[in-house]
């Protein structure tokens, strides 16, 4: 049996869509359960019972402060110790992001894995270009303010990313003990995002955004400086992808990424 936990977000949705039409005796684990699916509750340690699953497959837990999403992913994955669970996929953050402030529970999780007794694969994600759009949107003018100055971010389509995890997670034997990085091969700047949605660039400050944000009364405490240092690390070409050394979105997709580009132009437009 495969379970898949964590799968109500945006990236567990389009896995579990995939995995369900390609797969047989796929489980669906999440806190608040449709028809044959199962309640997982990252917080609810008797939820987490994984007897009988051969692969279990973790969507992170990263809409939380680090000491939450730490404590959770512990406990799947002293479950799943316990349970004797095969084979655990983990979706992680790409290794150019240690200048994030959310990767610190992505780092502690893979030294977890790398000290238990599971088999295990870790998928280090790119940042999405859907997300991209989310951060860098164009106001109602086309103009794209966002404080990226003249860096670029390697996104990657979350289409791409999912259907890596449902062929790593449908067959995880040749991915023992291994961790993938998987970015975008187009780094994408503020000038080619203007282009594509024939708008401007024109970036704004830091310090700026952060008075924005904090006004629109619409994010969480921690998710401030979580979308400041995502600012920060493209703007400082930290998240360009020339420092990942073995990019491996190509090889296991078995073909071209989808482009970037082209899905953050359509997700500024829906």
């Amino acid at each position: 049996m495969l379970l898949i936990t964590g799968a109500t977000g945006a990236l567990g949705t389009l896995i579990t869509t995939e995995l369900t039409a390609r797969a047989a005796d796929v489980v669906v684990g999440t806190r608040s359960p449709g028809p044959g699916q199962r309640r997982v509750d990252f917080d609810d340690p008797s939820s987490l019972d994984f007897t009988g699953v051969d692969t279990l497959l973790v969507i992170s837990a990263g809409a939380a402060e680090d000491d939450v999403v730490i404590a959770r992913h512990d406990a799947v994955i002293s479950a799943a110790e316990k349970a004797g669970v095969g084979h655990l996929v983990y979706t992680s953050l790409s290794g150019d992001g240690d200048h994030l402030t959310y990767a610190l529970a992505h780092r502690w999780t893979e030294r977890r894995l790398r000290r238990s007794t599971l088999t295990w694969t870790v998928l280090r994600n790119g940042l999405y270009a859907e997300f991209l759009a989310a951060i860098a949107a164009p106001g109602p003018d086309g103009t794209i303010a966002a404080p990226l100055g003249d860096g670029r971010l390697a996104a990657v389509a979350r289409e791409d990313l999912a259907e890596v995890a449902v062929r790593v997670a449908t067959d995880p034997a040749p991915h023992a003990g291994r961790t993938y990085e998987l970015v975008g091969e187009e780094a994408l700047g503020g000038t080619e995002l203007a282009v594509a949605i024939g708008g401007s660039y024109e970036p704004g400050t830091l310090e700026a955004t952060r008075a924005a944000v904090t006004a629109a009364g619409e994010a969480l405490p921690f998710q401030i400086p979580m979308l400041l240092s995502t600012y920060s690390a493209i703007a400082g070409g930290f998240l360009d992808g020339t420092s990942i050394a073995d990019n491996a979105l190509r090889t296991l997709l078995g073909r071209a990424p989808r482009s970037a580009l082209e899905v953050y132009a359509a997700a500024t437009r829906s």
